[in-house]
């Protein structure tokens, strides 16, 4: 691709879609050029409140549109491999939201066809583009803290019991893991890689969903992730990176943060701190398009062959959660 404009389709119309649309309309080289929703009303509305020159009323129609370079898969996860397909198919590039797909088979498909049909893909993990998270990998990997010898990460909120919501529905892919604990596990893999080891449990709810999850992680070099994610209760949000040499902790919010900590033996702290530009999600548009005009089908930050991986293991949870005889939460209100 040239400089000229990079042009998105946006598919999905709802509360990401739209904080992702405000942080396109402030990049330079990025217009957004038509979004598609099942409702043409919802399109239009859609369209009319960001500027969006055409609205369409069928994901089809939208990746169609011969005026769309990428296409922004912003629905459910339970239908990620239905609309990245319809427009890979239609030969777009895509950015699928995370979690890229519900299963690792799911996602294995994705990529597959990506690859044959030479089309550039990506998982939306917006945290992986953050600039304090590279510098968080970049104080790492100099050795700062010396090894790592664990990493904590936890992200809960109390979410209302509602068996009809998308988060408390298997039918739509429901749960703690696949909607807030693909943020820790995801943390821990930038930093350690697969593990040699998962151990999971959780408190199931009585939709039958994970509510309350928590991860144990173990590593060929000694290191260990301890990881948690829950819709039941409201948690600090926060990580924290400990080696041989130090600490790193990462404030709240950890998978979009604007502040770190570094603690060294015997030195007193060391903050390191990034205004985010609009809603966060910027870094990864960029992205987007500095991999597209480079040529290059998949990017380096999040390449797809650890999305796979990561998949996987998160279907190793799901086989230990499901084997286990857990008793139902009680229903937070």
């Amino acid at each position: 691709m040239t400089e000229s404009p990079l042009r998105w389709g946006i598919l999905g119309t709802g509360w990401i879609a739209q904080r992702f649309t405000e942080d396109l309309l402030l990049l330079p080289g990025h217009t957004v050029s038509a979004v598609g929703s099942r409702e043409r009303r919802t399109a239009e509305t859609f369209a009319r409140q960001y500027g969006v020159e055409r609205a369409w009323d069928s994901y089809e129609r939208l990746v169609a549109d011969d005026e769309v370079d990428v296409v922004y898969v912003a629905t459910p996860h339970t239908y990620h491999l239905a609309h990245a397909t319809l427009a890979l198919e239609a030969g777009r590039a895509v950015l699928v939201e995370k979690p890229f797909t519900g299963n690792a088979a799911d996602a294995r498909r994705l990529v597959e066809l990506a690859r044959a049909r030479n089309l550039f893909a990506m998982e939306a993990m917006w945290t992986r583009f953050n600039p304090l998270i590279g510098r968080l990998r970049e104080l790492v990997a100099d050795g700062a803290i010396g090894d790592v010898t664990a990493v904590q990460a936890d992200f809960g909120t109390s979410s209302p019991y509602d068996p009809a919501h998308r988060l408390w529905s298997p039918e739509l892919g429901g749960g703690a893991l696949l909607d807030l604990g693909v943020y820790p596990l995801y943390f821990a893999w930038m930093l350690l890689g697969a593990p040699a080891s998962v151990q999971a449990t959780a408190a199931v709810a009585p939709s039958g969903v994970d509510a309350n999850t928590g991860m144990l992680l173990g590593y060929d070099s000694g290191a260990v992730a301890l990881l948690h994610c829950a819709l039941t209760s409201q948690s600090s949000w926060t990580a924290m990176v400990t080696g041989t040499k130090g600490r790193i902790e990462v404030p709240s919010p950890f998978f979009a943060p604007h502040t770190l900590v570094l603690h060294r033996a015997g030195e007193e702290p060391e903050t390191f701190r990034a205004d985010l530009r609009g809603n966060g999600y910027v870094y990864q548009a960029e992205e987007v398009a500095r991999c597209l005009r480079a040529g290059e089908r998949e990017s380096p930050l999040m390449p797809l062959d650890e999305t796979l991986a990561i998949h996987g293991t998160l279907d190793t949870v799901f086989a230990q959660l499901a084997r286990q005889s857990a008793t139902p939460i009680p229903t937070p209100r």
